[in-house]
């Protein structure tokens, strides 16, 4: 139970028993650093229904307080605020009662409750995944997992672009150009040896535009003309028909690609329940459109296609089907996302991890599956998020200059391993260990620099800022959490027992009352899908450790109880930062 929860009743009863007022709410905010105190309730709001003073009627509460609550031990009054200093007996007991709890802060799900699920990744099967893929595997996956520790049944899922022109333009340049090289031929991993097609059939794509405008033709007239475009039409065609040799060829290639898609998500951290492939999907909402005629959600137009008229919601008229009975994309994703809920009834909701560039699209489809009266569709959300910039500038994947997600996170390692060998405190590490130490390090360093930043905004992702080994950074948390892990390595006593203590110092209590915030931010991160809030909050609580270590004696201290509980208080302060951690997808080490 909050400090909040336990004074509200407190509060209440003083008011009725103090001026015979009752009221429903009562108002907390973090005591300002420069006035004394733990937590201050806002008297403000009480002034409509009790007219006096506010420096009185903060006064009179105060003076209740500290007579009938043992909790309270004094307060102070500033202007409308009741500012309230907690005894110490209260952080101790608190602390005593969660000192054996491994996951302290996570909730259990509840089996009444429907389930969420997180679609995240949804790659096209045209190449590597890339460094903007990386934040939405990122967000995605520790979104869910944050939902899981609120107390949230959850799924991970995505859907995989594997069919369509891009497809197929990657399929024909391996066809012309390729000599039948494999992945296990050439040495590439499938995703890298079949993006490395789509890049030839762009080049070659872009010198037949060139040869037809030096022919004379428009630089329009010459993107329509090109025979590898047109080849690459007709290939789709064929997959639409079924040709035997094409979906041969096309079952090959993007086999190459779920295995390389499969190292690099083991290599990120990331996974899912379940998998759906938009050559599955396609067809998905075509049905869903006459039950939307039926119900007078859609509206067909002379020419036959199928148009929802969304001008009253402040949207514009969306086109759910051509006029030669082809589906858009927004029809397959109103088709998949009922489908979802046939193949798992018990979600009640949706997560969908996509960039900002689509915030139109989702909240179209969302509203259409309102007036279509599903009601799980008040529980879609659209986790947006902007896009990620290198110092060098934007990624283009045409061209084949996309940053790549294999390639960064090997990057990172080495950017690590550089760094701790500067340092110089590896000596004793055999080869095995430093290379695993270098792995954790660079990808906590780059997941939490990602992760630390809102979604909404814009990143501009600096490789070699994220490894800094102080600030607000991955390695800083990771190197805090090795500190302890040697302070508990280093106590050559037992310090399992609960400890009653008198006194806390002021860093012990301020340690505590920190710890105390972790299951109200899980529950924050949860309602507002931002990992941001985990990562700053383990930011705080690693910065008021290390104020805590240099403040006090731990293991030099001469009091054997004052001693027991600050190894105690460190080993609590670890174990959140590894549970945080793990809610970003972050290792710790044991040593650094």
């Amino acid at each position: 139970m909050s400090l909040s929860q336990i004074l509200t009743p407190s509060i209440q009863k003083a008011i009725q028993v103090l001026f015979d007022v009752t009221v429903d709410k009562i108002e907390f905010q973090t005591t300002r650093k420069e006035f004394e105190g733990d937590i201050t309730m806002v008297i403000f709001p009480l002034l409509k229904v009790i007219k006096i003073n506010p420096a009185e009627l903060g006064n009179k509460i105060g003076n209740y307080l500290v007579e009938n609550v043992s909790e309270v031990a004094r307060f102070n009054v500033v202007s409308g605020f009741l500012n309230i200093v907690i005894s110490d007996s209260y952080y101790v007991n608190f602390f005593n009662g969660i000192k054996d709890q491994k996951q302290f802060g996570f909730v259990a799900a509840n089996p009444e409750e429907k389930a969420i699920m997180v679609e995240y990744s949804s790659p096209n099967t045209n190449k590597p995944l890339h460094l903007g893929h990386v934040r939405n595997n990122l967000l995605g996956y520790s979104v869910a997992e944050i939902l899981k520790a609120s107390g949230k049944k959850v799924y991970k899922t995505q859907i995989i672009n594997d069919r369509g022109i891009h497809i197929c333009k990657s399929m024909l340049a391996w066809e012309k150009f390729g000599n039948g090289e494999t992945p296990e031929t050439s040495g590439l991993k499938g995703d890298k040896l079949v993006g490395k097609y789509y890049v030839e059939f762009d080049k070659a794509y872009k010198n037949e535009i060139n040869g037809l405008v030096e022919a004379g033709k428009t630089e329009e007239e010459a993107k329509k003309q090109a025979p590898i475009i047109i080849e690459a039409q007709d290939m789709l065609k064929k997959w639409e028909a079924g040709d035997e040799k094409v979906i041969a060829l096309w079952k090959k290639m993007n086999e190459w690609v779920y295995d390389g898609f499969a190292t690099t998500y083991s290599n990120l951290g990331v996974n899912f329940d379940k998998y759906y492939y938009e050559s599955n999907t396609y067809l998905l909402g075509k049905d869903v459109v006459q039950v939307g005629l039926d119900k007078g959600v859609f509206e067909k137009d002379p020419d036959g296609s199928v148009w929802i008229d969304l001008t009253d919601e402040g949207l514009d008229r969306k086109v759910v089907l051509r006029s030669d009975g082809t589906a858009v994309y927004m029809t397959q994703d109103i088709g998949t996302a009922i489908q979802r809920v046939k193949d798992m009834p018990d979600v009640g909701g949706m997560i969908y991890t996509v960039g900002n560039e689509q915030d139109h699209h989702f909240k179209v489809l969302f509203l259409i599956l309102k007036k279509l009266g599903f009601d799980w569709a008040s529980s879609l959300y659209h986790l947006s998020y902007g896009m990620v910039d290198l110092p060098s500038g934007k990624m283009k994947s045409r061209e084949g200059t996309v940053v790549d997600a294999d390639d960064l996170m090997q990057d990172m390692t080495d950017t690590a391993k550089q760094i701790s060998e500067d340092l110089g405190k590896l000596d004793s590490y055999s080869a095995e260990e430093k290379a695993k130490l270098y792995k954790t390090i660079g990808l906590g360093a780059l997941k939490y620099y990602i992760l630390k930043i809102d979604p909404k905004k814009r990143i501009l992702f600096n490789p070699e800022e994220s490894v800094d080994f102080a600030g607000n950074t991955g390695p800083f948390i990771q190197y805090t959490y090795a500190r302890i892990q040697s302070i508990i390595r280093k106590a050559d006593f037992d310090f399992s027992n609960k400890i009653e203590i008198e006194e806390l110092h002021e860093k012990e209590k301020e340690l505590v009352k920190q710890i105390e915030l972790f299951p109200e931010v899980i529950q924050n991160a949860a309602q507002n899908h931002s990992p941001a809030l985990i990562a700053n909050y383990t930011y705080d609580l690693v910065k008021e450790y290390n104020s805590f270590y240099q403040s006090v004696h731990i293991l030099g201290e001469v009091d054997l109880t004052k001693k027991i509980f600050r190894v105690q208080l460190s080993q609590k302060v670890a174990e959140v930062i590894k549970s945080a951690f793990q809610l970003l997808g972050i290792e710790v080490p044991e040593r650094m």
